[in-house]
């Protein structure tokens, strides 16, 4: 099928929702990983987790038509590989044609909604792993905060392990993020302390009855120094995460250049600092990421 503009979503939702499954079906493919064995993949799956905040503006991913245009922008750009985000961002950007010879990562849990009671007590809202398998997408992502004083963190483990067992069954790649996590001042907040990562990436690489296909998404910690020893826990691969729009974004390139250089770390997994970045230059910023890899 033709690929669509944004204008055109809506009404072909409604007059031919099946668009959607023959879009994925015809989509063309691509391995994991190119030629040079790093992956740059754009994250756009925080809207449904109600998480609409950005930089200063609180409703910054509330735009539906600016996220997908930003978004296009961006998976346009030479070095881009794919993209992570949940089934109604990932169904447009199939239709608008921009999935092709993509990666694409399906996010499976989105239950612990930002500033619930409930947050650590995060269900598998998304993606199941038999959906990403009939939508031929690559991976499915799985967000791992553990509190161990929240009862609800253990649900979240093991509708985790379940999900990397069902994900390695059908061949497809879990992409675990781990923190440990705690509450403070009525928020969550993840603890990103060398002693805190290194025990997150130890408790994520144990799960499920394999991890052969087992993946790992982690912050990098702020001690330059320390970026290697936070992420020496763990053999699986691994790609970097971007977290908030950073006050200063150089800084936080430097620390990225110091954890690809490990022989496990595969590459960055960014979302808003690329999406909207302070300068409001989607391909600049996207460049820049790019040319770490």
């Amino acid at each position: 099928m033709s690929p669509l503009s944004i204008t055109d979503l809506s009404e072909a939702r409604a007059a031919r929702p099946e668009s959607i499954a023959e879009a994925a079906a015809s989509r063309a493919r691509r391995p994991l990983l190119g030629d040079s064995g790093r992956m740059m993949i754009v994250a756009a799956d925080h809207p449904a987790r109600g998480s609409l905040a950005a930089g200063g503006d609180p409703l910054a991913m509330a735009n539906r038509a600016d996220l997908l245009d930003r978004l296009c922008t961006a998976l346009e750009r030479p070095g881009v590989d794919g993209v992570l985000g949940t089934a109604d961002v990932l169904e447009d950007l199939l239709l608008l044609g921009a999935l092709e010879h993509k990666v694409v990562i399906g996010s499976m849990n989105r239950g612990g909604l930002a500033g619930s009671s409930f947050e650590l007590d995060d269900r598998f809202t998304g993606h199941r792993a038999q959906d990403l398998h009939r939508m031929r997408f690559d991976a499915g992502k799985l967000l791992l905060r553990m509190d161990f004083d929240d009862p609800g963190s253990l649900n979240t483990m093991q509708g985790a392990a379940n999900a990397i067992n069902e994900l390695a069954e059908r061949g497809l790649i879990a992409m675990v993020e781990p923190f440990l996590s705690r509450r403070a001042g009525g928020e969550v907040r993840n603890d990103v302390s060398v002693e805190a990562v290194a025990r997150s990436i130890a408790i994520a690489s144990g799960l499920g009855g394999t991890s052969a296909y087992t993946w790992l998404k982690v912050p990098v910690v702020d001690e330059l120094d320390e970026v290697g020893r936070a992420l020496e826990s763990t053999t699986l691969p691994t790609v970097l995460l971007g977290g908030e729009v950073p006050d200063d974004p150089a800084a936080t390139r430097q620390r990225w250049r110091a954890a690809l250089q490990l022989p496990h770390v595969r590459g960055l997994v960014v979302g808003r600092s690329l999406l909207y970045p302070e300068d409001d230059d989607v391909a600049s910023a996207v460049d820049a990421a790019v040319a770490l890899l």
